[in-house]
């Protein structure tokens, strides 16, 4: 959630930090503001998006060679100007920007009204500024020693960034459960909560760990651990370019990222799939291989989009390999006392790598003895560091809050996976092991031809964008893209959704068809195809409306359907890859059609770093 910059250096660092809060704007964009050091602490914030702060600047003498901004999406404290950030602490001294949810911050709040605080937000950052604002006074310490003496305290998820009054040249900076990279100029230093408000300037970049303070100056970057022992920065080199975080001609990211699939595809796939040969390496993999033939079990844990990529692959790992698999949401895996067995193999699955149910998930799992494998996409996050193993999904920066192509990146990493382990393990045949290969080798340039279906799905959203609610369904390999069809829906047009099994339909749903109810069926070819075309006569006997996902060739669904969208013809293991992407194109064009803001829906972040 909620993006955070920094900048201190030679340059005008409100330019800087502006710039950066826009590139980081899907994290959050509930309100935003700066704070800036200019003849003492000045900070200026406003509720709504950058573009408003930026409106109500306008005129302000904003020079500066230091300054921090944020942008956020609200957990304490309803979106407004008081509950903006940065907040400065009661003395007026230090400006505090914060990332993160503080669990005891009630418990220190009452302390601090007690010593005669009080407080302008709703806001548990507040709280902690202020903590930190007090140790300062009373210890008559530094800034640095009052953060880490707070922060041995508390209790939760942060990632915060301070600047003092009397201090021009410094940012005290410290994380734990929220991302923080700083990139390392000439005589300037970058911070932010991802790479993209940085890479413009330099690509040598830190990634700060959890429980690590930093101590920011132009020339200086020393990083400590609480117990104020010095770490030694390991710089990486940032493998992204500039135009990745660019629109590109496209009207939305959305739609950018959608068309960028059979690129991020073929990228995922390069270097790792030779069809030709039926060979796949993956380094990361093939280090724990023997333990993942042998498990007993693989465990999937997993948040949203990431959950579904997850329920796909529960099919096809037992199909391939024959282990049993368990797809959980992390959210309740953490919570649930589960049982984990040491050589349990564990498949944490996350566009950004910071999911923050997902981290604490794999850190109980890992005490016990399982094996954590890693699916992510953000090189150099988190869940990427706690792994034993893994891969990347290299589908590049995602900047649309709705995932689209690290979904699909997703299902790739996954799907070679799974055939190495069944390859290597003998429980697939050479035979079905090379169409297989082949047929994953041939997904980026069926992606492209479904791909030329917009126009049509853009009028079949013009058609059905004044619908209440969507019904999605489908069987087997075909039921998790259902889902994640409604959640698209959901995410970017606010028309309720819901997917289901074809089949449970009769258990409940069906209740709600009339002539009114849309209902889409992923209803590709595959082994489900005739239970799935007599679902559709029983939704077409109520008079709903059926729009089908149909395979080329099918003779029989367009005779039922109101509407079908027909995609090139794929093995039922990769055809997931393939029947997502007209998904993503409904739920786009009727988001716009209904003209709201795909980039950025109401109420959601792309990275959740908090529960």
């Amino acid at each position: 959630m909620c993006g955070i910059v920094g900048y201190v250096g030679h340059k005008e660092a409100y330019p800087i930090v502006l710039k950066g809060l826009k590139r980081l704007e899907y994290r959050g964009y509930d309100s935003a503001g700066v704070a800036l050091l200019n003849g003492g602490l000045k900070v200026y914030k406003k509720k709504g998006k950058v573009a408003e702060l930026e409106e109500s600047v306008v005129g302000k003498d904003l020079h500066s060679n230091i300054a921090i901004g944020h942008t956020r999406w609200a957990t304490h404290g309803e979106p407004n100007d008081r509950n903006a950030h940065p907040h400065i602490s009661q003395s007026g001294e230090i400006a505090m920007i914060h990332n993160g949810i503080i669990e005891n911050y009630a418990q220190i709040k009452r302390e601090l009204v007690a010593k005669g605080y009080s407080f302008k937000s709703d806001t548990d950052t507040e709280v902690l500024l202020n903590f930190i604002d007090d140790i300062k006074q009373h210890n008559e310490c530094s800034l640095e020693e009052a953060v880490r003496i707070a922060l041995k305290r508390i209790v939760g998820a942060y990632c915060i960034l301070l600047i003092h009054k009397d201090d021009p040249e410094t940012i005290i900076a410290a994380r734990k459960g929220s991302p923080l990279v700083i990139g390392i100029g000439k005589g300037e230093h970058f911070l932010a909560s991802d790479a993209s408000p940085i890479i413009e300037y330099t690509k040598e970049v830190v990634y700060v760990n959890d429980y690590e303070i930093a101590i920011v100056r132009p020339d200086e970057l020393i990083l400590k651990n609480l117990g104020n022992e010095k770490q030694t920065p390991f710089i990486t080199e940032l493998d992204m370019e500039l135009a990745a975080i660019e629109k590109g001609g496209y009207d939305h990211f959305m739609l950018k990222e959608i068309f960028e699939q059979p690129q991020t595809i073929y990228d995922c796939l390069r270097g790792r799939l030779d069809a030709d040969k039926g060979m796949i390496t993956m380094s990361g993999i093939e280090k724990y291989a023997e333990q993942i033939m042998n498990a007993n079990r693989i465990m999937i844990v997993a948040c949203g989009t990431s959950w579904h990529a997850g329920l796909v692959a529960e099919y096809i790992f037992e199909e391939l390999c024959r282990i049993p698999v368990e797809v959980e949401y992390a959210s309740e895996f953490r919570y649930r006392n589960p049982v984990v067995h040491q050589g349990d193999v564990i498949i944490a699955i996350s566009q950004s790598g910071e999911t923050a149910d997902t981290l604490v998930a794999i850190e109980n799992a890992k005490e016990n003895g399982a094996i954590i494998l890693g699916v992510v996409n953000a090189v150099g996050s988190s869940i990427s560091r706690l792994s034993h193993a893994g891969a990347y999904t290299h589908a590049g920066p995602e900047i649309g809050v709705a995932s689209t192509k690290a979904f699909t990146a997703q299902l790739a990493v996954l799907t070679m996976i799974a055939l190495k382990i069944a390859h290597k393990k003998g429980t697939i045949s050479i035979e079905k092991y090379s169409i297989l290969c082949k047929e994953l080798a041939e997904v980026p340039d069926k992606v492209a031809e479904v791909l030329k279906l917009d126009d049509s799905i853009r009028l079949l959203a013009e058609k059905y964008k004044d619908a209440y609610d969507f019904l999605y369904l489908g069987r087997g390999y075909n039921f998790p893209i259902a889902l994640e069809g409604a959640l698209k829906l959901k995410e970017i047009s606010y028309i309720h959704a819901e997917g289901y099994p074809a089949a449970e339909m009769k258990h409940g749903p069906i209740a709600l068809v009339d002539e009114h109810l849309p209902v889409v069926f992923v209803a590709t070819k595959d082994a489900y195809h005739e239970k799935v075309v007599s679902n559709m006569q029983e939704i077409k006997a109520r008079k709903g409306k059926v729009i089908a996902v149909i395979t080329e060739g099918d003779t029989v669904t367009p005779s039922i359907a109101d509407d079908v969208i027909i995609l090139p013809p794929a093995h039922e293991i990769i055809a997931p890859m393939l029947s997502v992407i007209p998904l993503q194109l409904l739920a786009y064009h009727i988001g716009v059609a209904k003209g709201y803001d795909v980039d950025k829906p109401r109420n959601l972040a792309k990275s959740v770093t908090v529960e």
